[in-house]
């Protein structure tokens, strides 16, 4: 159905009218100073391109412009059927880790080794798309943390803000108590509604102001519940001086200080070693946390003021057009 958002804008109708009624005419400044014969001819050229029939014409498209103008100023829209949507109320914000050891191609993808990031970009990419209802955000971590996307209900443009983080863009190293520490600084200031991050890291503590037990604490005591997430293979064929040997990517997961941050605040810990473990533990999650709760309905809504706008854009080059024509002429 077509909704006017702005049908007020329609008070301007008679403007012109009132401008051409009440508006003082030009006066023609007293007695010419100066006799010229040849604008006898002009003005009886004008008088030529002034008939009564010419004039009606350009008043008529002066008018249709006039009213393509207002048409798109009341905003015209096209509502769509009703669309049902879940909404939980709960605050889910992802933290990822961007720092260098996330490039280590110890994963597969599509048939061949990726590194870590872009099998993490790809499924918690679905994740993010399942969770309808929910508030979503996105922190990423390296040597420092920083706020990728706020809470929000558009996760389509939240997976694409996912799509665009590379390694290296927040430093080198991994700053887990710096992340959390952003986490509950966001998740406190979000409106209310049940708190839960969810971090991905596959290294130690490297960096940052803010231990993770001691953040992990200061979670506890605000209710955010922490569910963190180790990734990375545990063997590995890299090219070495004697050949071919197998080393283990993960040696430097801290999964002790993963493990306790989960039990401080109330979440749990995972181990993703290849793709599918990934998959899992995002199933798992969402079963951990649900999207339950009331739905509301909402109508896809489609501005459709541009039409008339562009119309009336082409209606004035061509009342431009002519008066320059006419002018020629008249020259």
């Amino acid at each position: 159905m077509i909704h006017f958002a702005w049908p007020w804008m329609l008070v301007l109708l008679p403007l012109p009218w009132l401008v051409r009624r009440w508006w003082p005419s030009a006066t023609d400044g007293g007695s010419a100073a100066l006799f010229a014969p040849f604008a006898l001819g002009l003005a009886s050229r004008s008088n030529l391109s002034s008939e009564p029939g010419a004039m009606h014409w350009r008043l008529g498209l002066a008018a249709f412009t006039w009213l393509c103008l207002l048409t798109a100023a009341v905003r015209p829209q096209w509502l769509g059927e009703p669309v049902t949507l879940p909404q939980a109320g709960r605050n889910l914000v992802l933290a990822i880790d961007v720092s260098g050891s996330m490039e280590t191609p110890d994963l597969a993808l599509d048939g061949s080794q990726a590194p870590r990031l872009d099998v993490v970009k790809q499924v918690a990419g679905d994740f993010i798309e399942n969770r309808g209802g929910d508030r979503v955000g996105l922190i990423l971590f390296g040597t420092q943390a920083y706020l990728q996307a706020p809470l929000t209900f558009d996760h389509v443009t939240l997976r694409h803000f996912l799509e665009e983080a590379v390694i290296g863009v927040a430093g080198r190293e991994t700053a887990i108590g710096d992340a959390i520490g952003l986490a509950v600084k966001r998740l406190r200031e979000a409106p209310g509604g049940e708190a839960v991050l969810v971090l991905l890291t596959d290294g130690q503590n490297t960096a940052g102001v803010v231990s993770p037990r001691q953040a992990a604490k200061l979670a506890a005591q605000t209710g955010l519940r922490i569910h963190t997430i180790g990734i990375g293979a545990e063997q590995m064929q890299v090219r070495g001086l004697l050949g071919m040997r197998r080393v283990n990517p993960s040696a430097d997961l801290d999964e002790t200080t993963l493990r306790a941050i989960a039990e401080a605040t109330g979440g749990r810990y995972f181990r993703a070693r290849n793709r599918d473990d990934l998959m899992e533990v995002y199933s798992r999650l969402d079963e951990l946390e649900p999207v339950t709760g009331d739905s509301h309905a909402v109508r896809p809504v489609t501005e459709l003021y541009p039409w008339p706008l562009g119309f009336a854009l082409l209606l004035s080059l061509l009342l431009a057009a002519e008066t320059v024509m006419r002018r020629e002429a008249i020259a």
